[in-house]
């Protein structure tokens, strides 16, 4: 049975809703992770745990001797639990076919198949969305990342601005459990329904919202020589925390979004900034910078700019860098001036 929300396993869970099999699989290891932690820390006891848990490894298994092992019949317990790690790696998974057209009802049979698909035409694949909970933990996109820390927050009582959430994601990347671990570590300060600011980013993680891509978006948009080359020449000093293959993707995405801006306005001169925001997809408290760039760029200073963002993140990868002298610190300096003077 294909899932495609983790939540609804977890609330299943909750209500002592167990089924024999989780094939959990995909590309996005975090929700694999929370649901395996959670089946492991919320079904058995610990004394229950001690004859009735156990966890293997893909690499270090072979098949008949985990059939073996989720033949076994729990002890003193309801059910054991048998968590596969890494079955990605398990050779012969497809001779696991027999145990799941007849799995045991006592056993509550965990894999945990990660950074990849179980390729949907085999029979095995077929006979797992027919006989287990079949959850695909697919990637988020970067626009999508916000959000979820959205939701990540409000499961727990506390609110974030947006722009500390922007601030937050693009300092520490599309990397969900490193992104809940330090939310884990600002809530142990803060009471429900507080809120997360950008200074208690700063003050707590360290990050400067003064010398961000976030900021510096904003700079390029008002076209402002000083601050734009201040935050490039910070980020050329600190080039393993901002290197051009994070910092182009962001102002790709920026630029792009200030040409669609460009043109909304030049057919619609009327439109009001809420309308606006939900056509560029954008939070609308930075409406104003996307207006700011459409007003101060024109379309064929934009295009230069896309073509400019493109040859420097292929620079950055050693193709077409004819400078053997230009590391990637003067590199981001140069991107950011030729930016400034399109």
């Amino acid at each position: 049975m294909k899932i495609k929300d983790y939540k609804q396993i977890i609330e299943d869970i909750k209500n002592k809703v167990y089924y024999p099999i989780y094939f959990l699989y995909g590309e996005e290891p975090y929700f694999i992770d929370l649901i395996s932690d959670y089946i492991e820390n919320n079904i058995l006891s610990e004394a229950e745990k001690e004859f009735n848990f156990s966890i293997l490894y893909g690499k270090d298994s072979n098949v008949q001797d985990i059939i073996s092992i989720l033949k076994r019949f729990p002890m003193m317990a309801n059910y054991q639990i048998v968590i596969l790690r890494e079955a990605q790696y398990l050779d012969k998974f497809e001779e696991l076919e027999s145990y799941f057209n007849n799995p045991l009802k006592t056993t509550i049979f965990v894999i945990c198949y990660k950074y990849k698909k179980l390729d949907g035409r085999l029979k095995i694949a077929r006979t797992l969305e027919k006989n287990a909970i079949y959850f695909e933990s697919a990637k988020l996109y970067d626009n999508q990342i916000t959000k979820w820390v959205e939701e990540y927050l409000k499961d727990k009582k506390i609110n974030i601005t947006p722009s500390a959430n922007i601030l937050l994601v693009e300092f520490i990347g599309n990397n969900l459990h490193n992104i809940a671990n330090e939310l884990d570590k600002l809530i142990l300060n803060l009471k429900e329904g507080e809120q997360i600011t950008d200074e208690i980013i700063e003050r707590n993680i360290g990050i400067s919202k003064d010398f961000s891509v976030f900021e510096l978006q904003k700079t390029l948009a008002a076209r402002n020589k000083f601050k734009s080359l201040r935050i490039v020449f910070h980020f050329s000093s600190n080039i393993k925390e901002n290197p051009i293959p994070k910092v182009v993707p962001i102002l790709l995405d920026f630029f792009i979004k200030v040409m669609i801006t460009k043109k909304i306005l030049k057919n619609n001169i009327n439109i009001n900034d809420k309308e606006l925001s939900n056509q560029i997809n954008i939070p609308f408290m930075f409406v104003k910078d996307y207006k700011i760039g459409a007003k101060n760029y024109s379309e064929i200073q934009l295009k230069q700019i896309f073509k400019l963002l493109r040859e420097y993140d292929l620079k950055s990868k050693g193709v077409s860098n004819t400078d053997i002298y230009a590391d990637d610190g003067e590199l981001m300096k140069e991107l950011i001036f030729k930016i400034l003077n399109a």
